[in-house]
C-alpha cells in the first residue's frame, strides 16, 4: 500500500509491518484492540483495516487512562519478538513496536455494547444498530474489503471483454417485473409516482437499440420482497450486461469467463473448467428435481411412476413416484422420521423408505412390496445390497419432482455426500416460455422479454406449454447465480407473446411504451444476463447470509436500526408530495 507523503497520522498501516522493518522507526494509527498488563509491562494491540500489530509499552504514562477502541497514533522502533514469542496466527506476529510516543486521537467514552471480537454472537438488531462497531470485527471488515476487490476485478474482466460501463436511472416508471416496486411520489407532478428499478432490464435493451455494442454496470436493484438468507428485502447488486448482434452461446461464454476467473482468482477450491455443463430445463427436473441442481451431490432421481402408480399400496396408487437411493441402512428410525418431518413442512404427504440387505427389503412399508416388486427395484433402480431407497409421491408431477429434489438436497447434507472442496457450475437452458398458473391460465414462466425459440411460428402453431425460450440460468453449487435471455426485438412477436398470456396490445403499449416504440426503429438482435453480485460474494466469503457481505443491510423486517429507516415524516413533507396517510 502506498503511504501518503503528508499523512500526519501514520507512516505505515498496522498489518503491513513485517520483519524487514526491524530497527526502523514507524508511526502507526488505529483502534486499541486490546490492553494487557503483565506486572510493570504493558502490551497493546493496535488494529486497522490491514490487520493487528503488537505495541510494547515501557512507560506507563503513555497509556494512562487509555481505553479499548479509542483511536491513537503510536510512534516507535520495530523490533523482533524473539523466536519463542512469535505469534504464528498474526500476520505481524514476528515483530512488535517499542512505543516512544502515543497520542490519543479519539476517546472511546462509553462501555461498548458488545466486544468487537464477539460481534457475530449478538442478535441481528443489536449488530445493525451498532453496525459501525460490528464492521470493526475482523471477519466483517474482511468481507467488505473483499467486496471492494471483487468490484475492481469484475470491472477489469468486463473491460477486457470490451464491455462499456454505463449507468442507468434510479428513478424510473413502475413496470410489472415480478416483485413489488418501491414507489417514490413526485412533488412536481402531483399524484404521480416514480419507481425504483427492479433491474435495468428495459434500459439495457434501449442501449442496444441506441447503438451501443456491449454494456455493463454493477447495478443496484430494488425489490419489495420478503427477506431470506440469499435475498435482501430492499436492495441488492448485480453484474448486469447486454450485447447486440450476439447469440446465446456468446453470452454463456461471457458468463463462463467471468465466473471461472473470479472463482480461480479468489479461492483455492477446485473449479470445473469451461465450457460449463449445459442441462435442459426438463432434463434438470427429471434428474435432480430442481432447476438449480447442486452437481456436487451425486444422487439422481429415479422415475418409478410407470412401475408403481397402479400399486396396491395406497400411498403410491394413482400418483407420480420418484425415488433416490443412498447408503443409509445404518441410520436409525429417528433419521428417517426427521426427513419425513422436513418433507411435510414443504407440503409433501410423507416418505416411504426401503432398506435392502442383499436378500430382502425392510422398513415400515416393506410389507407392501413382494418379490416381484423387489425384482423391479433391482432392475429399474439398480438397487444394491446395503442401499436404502427413498420414495416420494404426489398426484401432481411438478410437486412430486419438487419434493424429491428437496429430499435430494437433504440427503446430500445429512449423509455428507457433497464435495465441499469444489465449485461445479452449470447452465440450465431451454426453459419453457409459459407455465400454467393457479387458475389454469397461460402465464410467463421466466422472462416476458425473451425470444421464443422458433419465433412467431412457434407462438402461432405450438401448444403454449411446449414453447421453449432462449432463457438460461447459471447455477453454482445449487444456487441460481445468474439469469439471462436472448431478447425479443420484434414488436409483432412481443404482441403475440403477451396475447397468449392474456394481455392485449394496449397493455403492452401502456406498460412498456419506451421499448415497444423503440422497436419501430430498427432494433438489433441482442442478449444479456445478470450475475447476483452479493450472492457471488457470499460464496467467496463462505457466508450463508447475504447481510454479511453488505456494509449496511436491512434486517429481516426491511428496517435499518442504525438509521431508523423506514421512519415517519412531517405533515409538511407529506403535503409537499401530495400524500395523505390513512392507517
Amino acid at each position: 500500500m502506498i503511504s501518503l507523503k503528508n499523512n500526519i497520522y501514520r507512516s505505515h498501516m498496522c498489518g503491513n509491518i513485517t520483519a524487514k522493518y526491524i530497527g526502523a522507526e514507524v508511526k502507526v494509527a488505529g483502534w486499541v484492540n486490546n490492553i494487557r498488563k503483565l506486572g510493570s509491562l504493558t502490551f497493546l494491540t493496535l488494529r486497522d483495516q490491514t490487520g493487528i500489530v503488537q505495541i510494547f509499552v515501557e512507560d506507563e504514562n503513555l497509556v494512562k487512562n487509555l481505553t479499548k477502541e479509542s483511536t491513537v497514533t503510536v510512534k516507535g522502533i520495530v523490533r523482533s519478538r524473539g523466536e519463542k514469542n512469535i505469534n504464528t496466527e498474526m500476520k505481524t506476529g514476528e515483530i512488535e513496536i517499542l512505543a516512544s510516543e502515543i497520542t490519543v486521537l479519539g476517546v472511546c467514552e462509553d462501555i461498548l455494547p458488545f466486544e468487537i471480537s464477539r460481534a457475530r454472537e449478538q442478535n441481528e438488531n443489536t449488530r445493525l444498530k451498532y453496525r459501525y462497531l460490528d464492521l470493526r470485527n475482523e471477519q466483517n471488515l474482511d468481507n467488505i474489503c473483499l467486496r471492494a476487490e471483487l468490484l475492481k476485478f469484475i470491472r477489469q474482466q468486463m473491460d477486457e471483454l470490451e464491455f462499456m460501463e454505463i449507468q442507468t436511472p434510479i428513478l424510473t416508471s413502475s413496470s410489472p417485473e415480478g416483485a413489488r416496486d418501491y414507489l417514490v411520489p413526485s412533488r412536481i407532478n402531483a399524484g404521480m409516482f416514480y419507481a425504483l428499478p427492479q433491474s435495468p432490464q428495459i434500459f439495457k435493451q434501449l442501449l442496444m437499440i441506441s447503438g451501443f455494442t456491449r454494456y455493463y454496470q454493477i447495478a443496484p436493484c430494488f425489490r419489495d420482497e420478503d427477506a431470506r438468507a440469499d435475498r435482501s428485502p430492499t436492495e441488492f447488486y448485480q453484474l448486469d450486461f447486454e450485447a447486440s448482434f450476439v447469440s446465446q452461446d456468446d453470452i454463456l461464454q461471457v458468463l463462463e469467463t467471468v465466473l471461472y476467473n473470479v472463482l480461480t482468482h479468489f479461492t483455492t477450491l477446485n473449479v470445473d473448467k469451461p465450457p460449463f455443463r449445459r442441462i435442459k430445463f426438463n432434463d434438470s427436473m427429471r434428474m435432480y428435481g430442481s432447476d438449480k441442481p447442486d452437481l456436487r451431490n451425486p444422487l439422481l432421481l429415479i422415475d418409478l411412476t410407470d412401475d408403481f402408480s397402479r400399486h396396491s399400496f395406497s400411498v403410491l396408487n394413482g400418483k407420480y413416484i420418484y425415488a433416490l437411493k443412498a447408503n443409509a441402512n445404518d441410520m436409525g428410525r429417528r433419521f428417517f422420521d426427521a426427513l419425513t418431518a422436513e418433507l411435510k413442512v414443504q407440503g409433501a404427504g410423507g416418505l416411504v423408505y426401503l432398506k435392502y440387505d442383499g436378500n430382502e427389503l425392510s422398513g415400515p412399508a416393506s410389507k407392501y412390496f413382494d418379490e416381484k416388486d423387489l425384482s423391479v427395484l433391482k432392475s429399474k433402480a439398480n438397487l444394491q445390497a446395503n442401499e436404502t431407497l427413498f420414495i416420494v409421491s404426489d398426484v401432481k408431477k411438478n410437486r412430486a419432482l419438487k419434493y424429491t429434489g428437496f429430499l435430494r438436497n437433504l440427503l446430500g447434507e445429512k449423509l455428507d455426500l457433497i464435495d465441499r472442496n469444489s465449485f461445479k457450475p452449470c447452465f440450465i437452458v431451454d426453459f419453457p416460455f409459459y407455465e400454467e398458473d393457479d387458475d389454469g391460465n397461460v402465464a410467463f414462466s421466466h422472462n416476458p422479454f425473451s425470444m421464443p425459440q422458433g419465433g412467431m411460428e412457434a407462438l402461432k402453431k405450438q401448444n403454449p406449454f411446449d414453447i421453449v425460450a432462449y432463457q438460461y440460468d447459471l447455477v453454482l453449487n445449487g444456487v441460481e447465480l445468474a439469469s439471462g435471455a436472448v431478447r425479443n426485438h420484434s414488436r409483432e412477436i412481443m404482441i403475440e407473446a403477451f396475447r397468449l398470456a392474456g394481455y392485449d396490445k394496449s397493455v403492452v403499449e401502456n406498460k412498456f411504451p419506451a421499448l415497444f416504440n423503440a422497436f419501430r426503429y430498427g432494433a438489433p438482435p441482442h442478449a444479456g444476463a445478470a450475475i447476483g453480485f452479493d450472492r457471488l460474494l457470499m460464496f467467496l466469503c463462505n457466508e450463508t447470509s447475504i447481510k454479511e457481505v453488505m456494509a449496511f443491510p436491512m434486517n429481516k423486517s426491511a428496517q435499518d436500526p442504525l438509521m431508523g429507516a423506514p421512519s415517519t415524516v412531517t405533515d409538511k413533507q407529506l403535503k409537499d408530495i401530495h400524500i395523505k396517510v390513512d392507517l
